[in-house]
């Protein structure tokens, strides 16, 4: 069985950045995605599309095929006033390197990485960890089986399913004021080693999340 449209797909691989190695998963655990619906970045896909149990992949993104070139419009200064929780400054969160999901103007959660801390604010980077990186792939198709009607309507791990409502805010900072607030989110120490998705499995670096 070949890696095409709705097949679930796994895959063992190792990702090359800078001649170091920033993501990857064994044979034991390998990445599995649904083939042809947007969930990895699409030229990884491309790579991978037509490939049977057994093959290898050998492939390098060039950033405009990964996760973008780097913008420094995104890398902005925020008010510490908005990272207080009930007039508490969060210090544990205002770690240089520590990553913190946060609402744009839209709406929509998008990860930033803490660049820096002053007295004055903090600098937020909003670009994607790999933003501007070449990526270089190598790796396995392990397994290439169909997926099952409730895989494709709900995902192969309810990733389709609406999210439930929490109540926290996490801003509306739209490069301004954000107040972040807290409901029990993980804020710690998000190991965005490879592409910052908020939900992957073993970094999963091929990640259509921008």
């Amino acid at each position: 069985m070949k890696a095409e449209k709705n097949k679930v797909v796994a895959v063992s691989y190792q990702l090359e950045v800078e001649g170091k190695i920033a993501d990857q998963a064994g044979s034991e655990h390998p990445l599995e995605y649904i083939h042809g619906t947007g969930m990895l970045l699409p030229k990884f896909e491309e790579a991978v599309s037509g490939k049977e149990p057994g093959d290898c992949f050998d492939f390098v993104l060039a950033p405009e095929d990964g996760y973008g070139t780097y913008n420094p419009e995104y890398k902005v200064d925020i008010p510490k006033s908005a990272f207080e929780i009930d007039g508490k400054l969060r210090d544990d969160l205002l770690i240089v390197g520590n990553i913190i999901p946060m609402l744009n103007g839209e709406g929509q959660v998008i990860q930033g990485c803490v660049a820096a801390v002053s007295d004055k604010g903090v600098t937020m980077d909003f670009n994607h960890p790999m933003a501007g990186k070449t990526l270089h792939f190598t790796g396995k198709v392990e397994t290439v089986r169909s997926a099952s009607e409730k895989e494709l309507t709900e995902g192969l791990h309810g990733e389709y399913l609406p999210k439930e409502e929490c109540g926290c805010s996490h801003g509306g900072c739209n490069h301004g004021d954000c107040n972040h607030g807290d409901c029990g989110c993980n804020h710690g120490d998000c190991n965005h080693d490879e592409c910052g998705h908020d939900e992957c499995r073993h970094g999963d670096c091929g990640c259509n999340n921008k």
